[in-house]
């Protein structure tokens, strides 16, 4: 989601004692998974950086390799503004040798999405420049969010993007640069704005474009208890969206509050049963309409962590596809982002666990 949420939407920190109280064995732990949209950060004062995503992504599952998602963290403090973002790029790749340098079973942000002001149109062309010279070759892709929503007035987040943002002339102009660099646009909006999104998708052909938490449906404020109506609307879009073949979807993301989230409540965190009963007409409609070679799972953790644990999210994935082809199955669990983000997974070895 990002470090924006504010006031009574913003995340809860994750609860080790109480994510304790569920436990359960891994589902095919030998099916290569790769995980395409976590962050690194010190936020809460509580970290998530190589130690603790290390701890999730070999708890169990084979997750061969990470994508890492722009979260604002270690910006540079000296120099231009509009290059501080370079620093962030800087401190995963750093990241990333010191997780190979531990002997990691994953290839840790195997890929990197950025953040670069869009909105500087083609002077985010040096912007791109300072992320590839420290990247180490990790740089997949883009993100700037555009996310806000009319029936927040005051913006459900604490900086709301300006409204039509997609179709402005200048962030048009940034996009064309992204897609001459050949790195993906990850996008971040919410459920009301897709069809902008599609607009944009049909104006640019050729730029990949990857939705984010297939979309974000909101299940606060004004859009709490509705569930069906949201559902429904939001199906019709995708269903449009899908028409769009430079469009690919990540899965994942339901454990944001935004998106009316609650698990945390429980007394004790859900069982991977739970999650996959409550997320079957989402992922099913994400695979129907989009195939599967353009979907994958996505852990968004830390952010969905303080709703349920790493081995259950990946657990759930594994239930909602036991219908699906082995082909289709190696796409949403690998294959999509690989070939998404061009990724070059490290050789790897099986997991050992009881």
């Amino acid at each position: 989601m990002g470090l924006d949420v504010t006031g009574r939407y913003r995340y809860p920190a994750p609860d080790p004692a109480w994510l304790s109280l569920s436990r359960e064995p891994v589902i095919e732990p030998a099916l290569p998974s790769v995980d395409p949209h976590h962050h690194l950060w010190l936020e809460h004062r509580t970290p998530y950086l190589v130690d603790e995503l290390l701890q999730d992504v070999e708890s169990g599952h084979n997750v061969i390799a990470t994508v890492f998602v722009q979260a604002h963290y270690g910006y540079r403090i000296a120099g231009p503004e509009h290059l501080a973002p370079a620093g962030e790029t800087e401190k995963v790749a750093a990241a990333a040798r010191e997780a190979h340098s531990r002997g990691a079973m994953a290839d840790v942000a195997a890929g990197i999405v950025a953040f670069a002001d869009l909105t500087l149109g083609e002077r985010v062309e040096e912007v791109l420049g300072a992320h590839l010279e420290v990247a180490d070759g990790r740089l997949r892709g883009i993100r700037h969010s555009v996310s806000r929503d009319e029936l927040f007035p005051d913006g459900i987040v604490l900086r709301p993007a300006p409204a039509g943002l997609l179709a402005q002339t200048g962030y048009r102009a940034g996009l064309a640069r992204i897609q001459a660099h050949d790195l993906v646009f990850d996008a971040m909006l919410y459920h009301r704005q897709i069809p902008e999104l599609t607009q944009l998708a049909r104006a640019m052909p050729d730029l990949r474009i990857v939705l984010d938490h297939i979309g974000c449906i909101l299940g606060v404020g004004p859009y709490e208890g509705k569930q069906g109506e949201n559902y429904l609307q939001w199906r019709q879009d995708m269903a449009e969206l899908a028409q769009c073949p430079n469009v690919r979807v990540k899965i994942g993301g339901f454990g944001m509050i935004v998106c009316g989230a609650r698990w945390h409540e429980g007394v004790a965190p859900p069982s991977s049963f739970d999650l996959a009963q409550a997320w079957r007409p989402y992922v099913e409609t994400c695979i129907e309409l989009f195939g599967a070679r353009r979907c994958m799972f996505e852990s968004n953790f830390p952010v969905d962590k303080a709703m349920y644990s790493y081995v259950t999210l990946w657990n759930a994935f594994k239930r909602l596809t036991t219908s699906l082809t082995p082909a289709d199955r190696t796409a949403v669990f690998s294959g999509t982002a690989i070939d998404t983000y061009g990724l070059r997974p490290q050789a790897h070895q099986e997991p050992a666990h009881g």
